[in-house]
Formats: structure tokens, sequence, C-alpha cells
């Protein structure tokens, strides 16, 4: 029989393997010395928490950052999970606007230690410091200064980011639940790529 931990275990180091280039042997370090924290840590967190499926990916991690700045957590726990914060789609500016957030609820000194981290990990990974707008911040910019024909036919939008470098504007008639059209947002660095209208047939 199977021990579920040990299956745990191994699902997570997939999953974690998938998301960081090399997270197997950077497991391997990180845990060298514990290992069995290691198996507990891998299975709970990459194992379980990150195959349960009412959170996305790009929520989970922004959670998890959250919680990390908020009990001042700067070592391998922020660096980990920057690392699969943007693997999961989350931007650099998204990751900021993570630590601005909780700052008004963790305090601005843990705040402040992760911001000094992060200007750390950023240049150690490549990433622009100050990072460019994120791509919500960009389409909501390009929507204010030139709009969009679809949008005058609809009191009620919403704005959400699908990933880094992608957003969705779901447009709503007054009464109606359903999105009467759907526009998606490619942007690349400050700028709008294109943008793809779908209205329900």
């Amino acid at each position: 029989m199977t021990d579920p931990m040990a299956e745990l275990h191994r699902r997570g180091r997939e999953n974690f393997a998938e998301l960081v280039d090399d997270g197997a042997k950077r497991l391997d370090a990180l845990f060298a010395t514990v290992p069995a924290l290691g198996e507990l840590a891998v299975g709970t967190v990459y194992g379980h928490l990150h195959e349960r499926p009412a959170l996305d990916s790009r929520l989970r991690e922004a959670a998890t950052l959250a919680a990390i700045v908020a009990a001042g957590m700067v070592g391998p726990p922020l660096s980990v999970h920057l690392r699969t914060g943007l693997a999961s789609g989350l931007s650099p500016a998204e990751v900021g606007e993570i630590v601005v957030q909780a700052a008004a609820f963790a305090g601005f000194p843990r705040a402040v230690s992760a911001a000094d981290q992060l200007n750390r990990l950023f240049e150690g990974h490549g990433l622009p410091i100050p990072p460019p707008p994120s791509a919500r911040e960009v389409v909501l910019a390009h929507l204010a200064e030139h709009g969009h024909e679809v949008l005058a036919e609809f009191p009620r939008t919403e704005v959400q980011a699908a990933g880094p470098d992608r957003v969705l504007v779901s447009c709503f008639a007054d009464d109606d639940p359903a999105p009467g059209a759907v526009l998606h947002y490619c942007v690349d660095g400050a700028e709008v790529t294109s943008v793809t209208v779908f209205r329900p047939r």
C-alpha cells in the first residue's frame, strides 16, 4: 500500500519541478539537512494545496506571497514563491503591489524588509527595477485614454488580469449577470498589442 504522504511528496516535487528550473535539485539543497521537513512541506504546499481547485495558481501564489510578507519571512520562502509566483503567471509589478497591499495589514517594517529583499531577487532574476506596469494597469490607462467602441454599449465592466500579459474586460448590461461582450487584451510592456472582442451568439 502506498504511503499517502509519500505520494503527496512525489506529486509536490513534480509540480515544483514544472514551475522552477532545476526544481528537484533546489528542493534537495534546501532540505538537505532535514529531508523529513522537505517531505512534509513539499507534499503539503505543492502536492495538496497546489492541486486544490478552488483557487487558480495565480491567486494561490498571490495569497502565499502576502502571507510570507505578513510573517516577515524574507529568506527562502520569499525567494521560492517569487519564482513560483512568476511561473504561475504573476507579473513582477503584481508581486510589488502585493507587498504594498500587505503593508497596510502587516505593517511597514515587514513590507520594507520584503521590498529590500525583492531588490536583490529581481536583480538576480534579471527583472527590471522598478518593474513595468502590470497588464491590468496598462489596459486601464488605455481604456481611460482611448476607450473602446464596445464599452459604449454597456454601463458596467469588470477588468481582470488573466496572466502577466493578458487582461479580460467583461461588459455587462444593467441587470444581466452574463456579459454581453468580453474583450481580450494582450499587452507587451506598457503597450496594448491586440484586442479581441467576443460576443455571445
